[in-house]
């Protein structure tokens, strides 16, 4: 099987975007400075380029505004989350069966300029149903299995408070995060519900801004500007119902997917140098440290407490901020924080000696990759 790795990646200044949120950004404006970011990166020509990925994003008109209109293979996927981690899979994919040698993924969001709300959309007939029961967004989904979570498992009131304390921590390393102000856990506690009982710093931010990540052989990248970072392993399946939803809060699904992304690399959670969690709320992060096996089932709530997750601890957990802090860019900016922590490019924030990286998303579509130095 070929070898992939990620040579170049790019992102906006999301604390600069995130001043005025009166100025109108343009998706694909925001999408093609990233995926210049990227290309300076990596060292390349974008006519190298041959292969577009682009989320929350048409390909159309994206490929006609990077000047790349004879790509080998395009196409778009839905502007969500659990996206961010199919598009690395489907670049993999592509490169390894040769349908194109360079693959760029981008994406980009304009959703505090545009001022969108996510949540009382009318979807159907399943959405409009749920509304009337008060579930109109996914935060308050997530809201329902945490309560469940906190019933079955016996779990105080701030629990989540580590969590939250500890991406903004990491935020105020990390220059271009939105949210810089450290937090305390009075600061948790006092902020108010949302849908009870998840608090406003357990969801993530609303803000703009643009993504992008290229994706080629190992043997092609070595190459290239920067060291390499080899895609070691990567796994996914659907935990699929019409609701936003999980009765085991994604154990299964994400059980299943760690014991073949362990299987494949070689890897256990113990050697992982650092994790980057999709955290659209902050339980999340709890279902997911439990599926991928790295905290007990129904322990989570412990297991991240007395600084086990700081970038100095055994753990390093959104070593960035997370979505919760940095950004909210659908987990696409954690790929990129886990590509600059295994080059060791993240500055104030760099967990010491990072050689492997773990994304992981627990969500209807279960993605998880492992991500290593080119040693």
């Amino acid at each position: 099987m070929t070898d992939v790795a990620i040579v170049g990646v790019g992102q906006s200044n999301f604390r600069e975007l995130y001043a005025n949120k009166d100025t109108p950004r343009d998706l694909y404006g925001l999408a093609a400075d990233a995926f210049r970011e990227a290309l300076t990166d990596a060292g390349i020509e974008k006519d190298e380029v041959d292969g577009l990925l682009c989320t929350n994003l048409r390909y159309g008109r994206m490929a006609d505004v990077l000047g790349l209109p004879n790509v080998r293979f395009v196409h778009d996927l839905e502007g969500t989350g659990r996206m961010s981690g199919i598009a690395l899979q489907e670049a993999c994919a592509i490169v390894r069966a040769g349908l194109a040698d360079v693959v760029a993924c981008v994406y980009a969001t304009n959703g505090r300029s545009a001022q969108v709300r996510y949540g009382g959309e009318d979807d159907g007939p399943t959405t409009r149903y749920d509304t009337m029961y008060g579930m109109t967004s996914p935060g308050a989904y997530v809201a329902l299995m945490y309560q469940r979570y906190r019933q079955v498992n016996g779990v105080p009131d701030d629990a989540l408070a580590a969590l939250a304390i500890n991406n903004r921590r990491n935020a105020a390393a990390n220059p271009v995060a939105v949210l810089q102000r450290e937090i305390d856990r009075d600061d948790y506690l006092s902020a108010r519900f949302i849908a009870e009982p998840l608090r406003k710093l357990d969801y993530c931010i609303i803000n703009d801004g643009g993504v992008a990540f290229i994706v080629t052989t190992l043997d092609r990248a070595r190459a290239m500007r920067k060291p390499p970072v080899r895609v070691a392993g990567t796994a996914g399946m659907g935990n699929l119902t019409n609701h936003y939803t999980s009765e085991d809060f994604f154990y299964s699904a994400c059980h299943q997917v760690a014991g073949r992304l362990y299987r494949e690399t070689g890897l256990g959670p113990e050697q992982m140098d650092c994790l980057q969690v999709y955290d659209n709320f902050l339980p999340t992060i709890l279902f997911t440290l439990e599926g991928f096996a790295h905290a007990p089932k129904g322990g989570a709530w412990e297991w991240v407490q007395d600084g086990r997750v700081h970038r100095e601890g055994p753990r390093p957990l959104n070593t960035s901020g997370g979505h919760t802090s940095e950004s909210y860019m659908q987990g696409f900016a954690l790929h990129v924080e886990a590509v600059r922590q295994v080059r060791g490019e993240a500055g104030e924030r760099q967990v010491a000696g990072c050689e492997t990286a773990q994304y992981m998303c627990a969500s209807p579509i279960v993605t998880s990759h492992v991500l290593t130095a080119d040693r």
